[in-house]
Protein backbone atom coordinates (compact mmCIF):
# COMPACT_ATOMS: atom_id res chain seq x y z
CA UNK A 1 0.00 0.00 0.00
CA UNK A 2 1.26 3.47 -0.86
CA UNK A 3 -0.35 6.08 1.39
CA UNK A 4 -0.79 9.67 0.38
CA UNK A 5 2.53 11.44 0.77
CA UNK A 6 2.77 13.93 3.60
CA UNK A 7 2.16 17.66 3.28
CA UNK A 8 4.94 20.16 2.89
CA UNK A 9 6.51 21.27 6.14
CA UNK A 10 5.23 24.83 5.95
CA UNK A 11 1.69 23.89 4.94
CA UNK A 12 1.43 21.31 7.73
CA UNK A 13 2.58 23.84 10.32
CA UNK A 14 0.16 26.50 9.07
CA UNK A 15 -2.72 24.01 9.01
CA UNK A 16 -1.95 23.02 12.60
CA UNK A 17 -1.95 26.69 13.61
CA UNK A 18 -5.38 27.17 12.04
CA UNK A 19 -6.67 24.22 14.04
CA UNK A 20 -5.20 25.66 17.23
CA UNK A 21 -6.74 29.08 16.56
CA UNK A 22 -10.17 27.57 15.92
CA UNK A 23 -10.08 25.55 19.13
CA UNK A 24 -8.83 28.60 21.01
CA UNK A 25 -11.79 30.59 19.68
CA UNK A 26 -14.17 27.90 20.93
CA UNK A 27 -15.58 27.17 17.49
CA UNK A 28 -16.52 23.85 15.93
CA UNK A 29 -15.53 22.82 12.44
CA UNK A 30 -19.14 23.32 11.36
CA UNK A 31 -19.12 26.90 12.66
CA UNK A 32 -15.85 27.63 10.89
CA UNK A 33 -17.22 26.09 7.69
CA UNK A 34 -20.28 28.33 7.90
CA UNK A 35 -18.01 31.36 7.64
CA UNK A 36 -16.69 29.92 4.37
CA UNK A 37 -20.11 28.90 3.12
CA UNK A 38 -18.73 25.37 2.85
CA UNK A 39 -19.24 21.92 4.33
CA UNK A 40 -17.54 20.91 7.57
CA UNK A 41 -15.30 18.50 5.69
CA UNK A 42 -13.68 21.48 3.95
CA UNK A 43 -12.37 22.79 7.27
CA UNK A 44 -11.40 19.29 8.32
CA UNK A 45 -9.29 18.86 5.14
CA UNK A 46 -7.72 22.30 5.61
CA UNK A 47 -6.72 21.47 9.18
CA UNK A 48 -5.22 18.15 8.07
CA UNK A 49 -3.31 19.83 5.23
CA UNK A 50 -5.13 17.54 2.80
CA UNK A 51 -5.97 20.41 0.46
CA UNK A 52 -4.23 23.54 -0.73
CA UNK A 53 -4.50 26.50 1.60
CA UNK A 54 -6.37 29.22 -0.27
CA UNK A 55 -5.39 32.72 0.88
CA UNK A 56 -8.99 33.98 0.70
CA UNK A 57 -10.33 31.09 2.78
CA UNK A 58 -7.49 31.43 5.26
CA UNK A 59 -8.17 35.15 5.71
CA UNK A 60 -11.87 34.45 6.30
CA UNK A 61 -11.08 31.79 8.91
CA UNK A 62 -8.55 33.97 10.69
CA UNK A 63 -11.05 36.84 10.90
CA UNK A 64 -13.71 34.44 12.21
CA UNK A 65 -11.24 33.22 14.84
CA UNK A 66 -10.67 36.77 16.02
CA UNK A 67 -7.11 37.19 14.75
CA UNK A 68 -5.80 40.76 14.54
CA UNK A 69 -4.77 42.40 11.29
CA UNK A 70 -1.05 42.06 12.04
CA UNK A 71 -1.42 38.34 12.79
CA UNK A 72 -3.41 37.89 9.59
CA UNK A 73 -0.78 39.76 7.57
CA UNK A 74 2.01 37.62 9.02
CA UNK A 75 0.10 34.38 8.49
CA UNK A 76 -0.68 35.20 4.85
CA UNK A 77 2.96 36.16 4.31
CA UNK A 78 4.04 32.76 5.60
CA UNK A 79 1.46 31.10 3.36
CA UNK A 80 2.84 32.93 0.32
CA UNK A 81 6.32 31.66 1.21
CA UNK A 82 5.00 28.12 1.69
CA UNK A 83 3.44 28.24 -1.78
CA UNK A 84 6.81 28.91 -3.43
CA UNK A 85 8.32 25.93 -5.28
CA UNK A 86 10.81 23.80 -3.33
CA UNK A 87 14.52 24.22 -4.05
CA UNK A 88 14.36 20.95 -6.04
CA UNK A 89 11.81 22.42 -8.49
CA UNK A 90 14.36 22.87 -11.34
CA UNK A 91 15.02 19.09 -11.31
CA UNK A 92 11.39 17.98 -11.09
CA UNK A 93 11.34 16.62 -14.66
CA UNK A 94 14.02 14.02 -13.83
CA UNK A 95 12.39 12.99 -10.54
CA UNK A 96 9.69 10.31 -10.19
CA UNK A 97 6.39 11.69 -8.82
CA UNK A 98 6.79 9.95 -5.44
CA UNK A 99 10.19 11.61 -4.94
CA UNK A 100 8.71 15.09 -5.30
CA UNK A 101 6.66 14.56 -2.15
CA UNK A 102 9.45 12.79 -0.28
CA UNK A 103 11.71 15.80 -0.81
CA UNK A 104 9.34 17.80 1.39
CA UNK A 105 10.03 15.30 4.17
CA UNK A 106 13.78 15.31 3.57
CA UNK A 107 13.72 19.10 3.89
CA UNK A 108 12.43 18.67 7.46
CA UNK A 109 14.47 15.63 8.50
CA UNK A 110 16.91 15.93 11.39
CA UNK A 111 18.37 12.51 10.55
CA UNK A 112 18.39 10.40 7.41
CA UNK A 113 19.13 6.72 7.97
CA UNK A 114 20.03 4.75 4.86
CA UNK A 115 20.72 1.14 3.99
CA UNK A 116 22.00 -0.10 0.66
CA UNK A 117 22.65 -3.82 0.05
CA UNK A 118 25.12 -3.58 -2.85
CA UNK A 119 26.33 -0.06 -3.63
CA UNK A 120 27.49 3.01 -1.77
CA UNK A 121 24.35 4.74 -0.41
CA UNK A 122 23.29 7.61 -2.70
CA UNK A 123 23.87 10.41 -0.18
CA UNK A 124 27.50 9.31 0.26
CA UNK A 125 28.36 8.95 -3.42
CA UNK A 126 30.91 11.16 -5.13
CA UNK A 127 29.68 12.86 -8.32
CA UNK A 128 31.91 10.60 -10.41
CA UNK A 129 30.62 7.44 -8.70
CA UNK A 130 27.03 8.68 -9.05
CA UNK A 131 27.57 9.35 -12.76
CA UNK A 132 28.97 5.85 -13.22
CA UNK A 133 25.92 4.36 -11.47
CA UNK A 134 23.61 6.40 -13.70
CA UNK A 135 25.46 5.22 -16.81
CA UNK A 136 25.23 1.59 -15.68
CA UNK A 137 21.64 1.57 -14.43
CA UNK A 138 20.01 4.49 -16.26
CA UNK A 139 20.50 3.48 -19.88
CA UNK A 140 16.87 4.43 -20.58
CA UNK A 141 17.62 8.07 -19.69
CA UNK A 142 19.36 10.62 -21.88
CA UNK A 143 22.91 11.69 -20.97
CA UNK A 144 21.55 15.14 -20.07
CA UNK A 145 18.95 13.68 -17.70
CA UNK A 146 21.53 11.44 -16.07
CA UNK A 147 23.80 14.44 -15.51
CA UNK A 148 20.97 16.45 -13.94
CA UNK A 149 20.09 13.58 -11.61
CA UNK A 150 23.68 13.63 -10.38
CA UNK A 151 23.41 17.39 -9.86
CA UNK A 152 20.26 16.86 -7.80
CA UNK A 153 21.94 14.22 -5.64
CA UNK A 154 24.90 16.53 -5.01
CA UNK A 155 22.57 19.38 -4.08
CA UNK A 156 20.57 17.15 -1.71
CA UNK A 157 23.71 16.28 0.21
CA UNK A 158 24.76 19.94 0.34
CA UNK A 159 21.35 21.01 1.66
CA UNK A 160 21.39 18.37 4.40
CA UNK A 161 24.87 19.48 5.44
CA UNK A 162 23.85 23.14 5.54
CA UNK A 163 20.90 22.33 7.80
CA UNK A 164 23.03 20.22 10.13
CA UNK A 165 21.00 17.09 9.46
CA UNK A 166 22.73 13.80 10.31
CA UNK A 167 23.26 10.91 7.92
CA UNK A 168 23.49 7.43 9.43
CA UNK A 169 24.40 4.97 6.70
CA UNK A 170 24.70 1.20 6.76
CA UNK A 171 26.25 -0.38 3.69
CA UNK A 172 27.95 -3.66 2.86
CA UNK A 173 31.53 -4.47 2.05
CA UNK A 174 30.14 -5.73 -1.24
CA UNK A 175 29.97 -2.13 -2.45
CA UNK A 176 33.74 -1.88 -2.19
CA UNK A 177 34.16 -4.96 -4.39
CA UNK A 178 31.56 -3.96 -6.98
CA UNK A 179 33.30 -2.14 -9.82
CA UNK A 180 31.55 1.14 -10.52
CA UNK A 181 33.50 3.07 -13.12
CA UNK A 182 37.26 2.73 -13.27
CA UNK A 183 39.97 2.46 -10.63
CA UNK A 184 40.25 6.22 -10.11
CA UNK A 185 36.50 6.52 -9.45
CA UNK A 186 36.59 3.69 -6.92
CA UNK A 187 39.66 5.10 -5.18
CA UNK A 188 38.08 8.56 -4.99
CA UNK A 189 34.88 7.05 -3.59
CA UNK A 190 36.74 5.12 -0.91
CA UNK A 191 38.62 8.25 0.12
CA UNK A 192 35.33 10.15 0.28
CA UNK A 193 33.81 7.44 2.49
CA UNK A 194 36.74 7.65 4.91
CA UNK A 195 36.43 11.43 5.04
CA UNK A 196 32.67 11.19 5.58
CA UNK A 197 33.13 8.68 8.41
CA UNK A 198 35.30 11.24 10.21
CA UNK A 199 32.61 13.95 10.05
CA UNK A 200 30.49 14.60 13.15
CA UNK A 201 27.27 14.68 11.09
CA UNK A 202 27.85 11.26 9.48
CA UNK A 203 27.72 7.80 11.02
CA UNK A 204 28.94 5.09 8.67
CA UNK A 205 28.86 1.34 9.32
CA UNK A 206 29.98 -1.37 6.92
CA UNK A 207 28.68 -4.95 7.21
CA UNK A 208 31.60 -7.22 6.35
CA UNK A 209 31.48 -10.12 3.93
CA UNK A 210 32.55 -12.43 6.73
CA UNK A 211 29.72 -11.34 9.05
CA UNK A 212 26.64 -13.54 9.51
CA UNK A 213 23.28 -12.46 8.04
CA UNK A 214 21.58 -9.52 9.76
CA UNK A 215 17.93 -8.34 9.77
CA UNK A 216 18.33 -6.35 6.53
CA UNK A 217 20.17 -9.06 4.58
CA UNK A 218 18.43 -9.37 1.22
CA UNK A 219 16.24 -6.31 1.84
CA UNK A 220 16.09 -3.62 -0.85
CA UNK A 221 17.59 -0.23 -0.19
CA UNK A 222 15.85 1.77 2.54
CA UNK A 223 15.77 5.39 3.64
CA UNK A 224 14.26 6.36 6.98
CA UNK A 225 13.56 10.03 7.60
CA UNK A 226 13.46 11.08 11.26
CA UNK A 227 11.61 14.40 11.50
CA UNK A 228 11.48 16.93 14.32
CA UNK A 229 8.47 18.86 13.04
CA UNK A 230 5.45 17.52 15.00
CA UNK A 231 3.12 17.96 12.04
CA UNK A 232 5.26 15.74 9.78
CA UNK A 233 5.52 12.02 10.63
CA UNK A 234 8.66 9.99 10.10
CA UNK A 235 8.75 8.34 6.68
CA UNK A 236 10.37 5.21 5.31
CA UNK A 237 11.13 4.68 1.61
CA UNK A 238 11.87 1.23 0.17
CA UNK A 239 13.46 1.20 -3.25
CA UNK A 240 12.05 -0.78 -6.15
CA UNK A 241 13.89 -1.87 -9.30
CA UNK A 242 10.65 -1.41 -11.27
CA UNK A 243 7.90 1.12 -10.73
CA UNK A 244 7.64 3.63 -7.89
CA UNK A 245 9.27 3.15 -4.51
CA UNK A 246 7.16 2.17 -1.51
CA UNK A 247 6.63 5.13 0.83
CA UNK A 248 5.09 4.75 4.28
CA UNK A 249 4.40 7.21 7.07
CA UNK A 250 2.10 5.20 9.35
CA UNK A 251 3.51 4.57 12.80
CA UNK A 252 3.34 0.77 12.64
CA UNK A 253 5.27 0.36 9.39
CA UNK A 254 7.83 3.06 10.19
CA UNK A 255 8.46 1.55 13.63
CA UNK A 256 8.88 -1.93 12.14
CA UNK A 257 11.50 -0.75 9.66
CA UNK A 258 13.23 1.39 12.27
CA UNK A 259 13.54 -1.71 14.44
CA UNK A 260 15.08 -3.65 11.54
CA UNK A 261 17.59 -0.87 10.90
CA UNK A 262 18.43 -0.66 14.63
CA UNK A 263 19.03 -4.40 14.78
CA UNK A 264 21.13 -4.43 11.61
CA UNK A 265 23.26 -1.55 12.88
CA UNK A 266 23.72 -3.29 16.22
CA UNK A 267 24.99 -6.38 14.39
CA UNK A 268 27.39 -4.39 12.18
CA UNK A 269 30.89 -3.29 13.23
CA UNK A 270 31.03 -0.17 15.38
CA UNK A 271 31.23 3.09 13.41
CA UNK A 272 34.79 3.62 14.69
CA UNK A 273 35.95 0.40 12.98
CA UNK A 274 38.26 1.19 10.03
CA UNK A 275 36.71 0.66 6.62
CA UNK A 276 37.61 -2.63 4.94
CA UNK A 277 40.23 -2.50 2.20
CA UNK A 278 38.65 -3.36 -1.17
CA UNK A 279 40.11 -5.66 -3.76
CA UNK A 280 42.07 -3.94 -6.54
CA UNK A 281 39.91 -2.72 -9.41
CA UNK A 282 41.31 -3.11 -12.90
Amino acid sequence: MRPRSGPTVHHAVLAARLLSLRVGAGLSQAQAAAALGAHRTTVMRIERAETALDAGQVRTLLERYGAGQEEIRQFLGELATANLPGWWHPWRDVMPPWALDVMNVEAAARMVRVWHPALVPPLLRTPAYARAVEEALGADRSPADRARRVELLTERRARLTERGARIWALMTETAMHTRVGDRSIMEEQLTALREAAARPDVTLQVARLTDPPHPLTGVAGLTLYRVDVPEIPDHVVRESPVGPADVWNDTGTVTAYRTLIDQACAAAPHPSTPLPCPMPVA
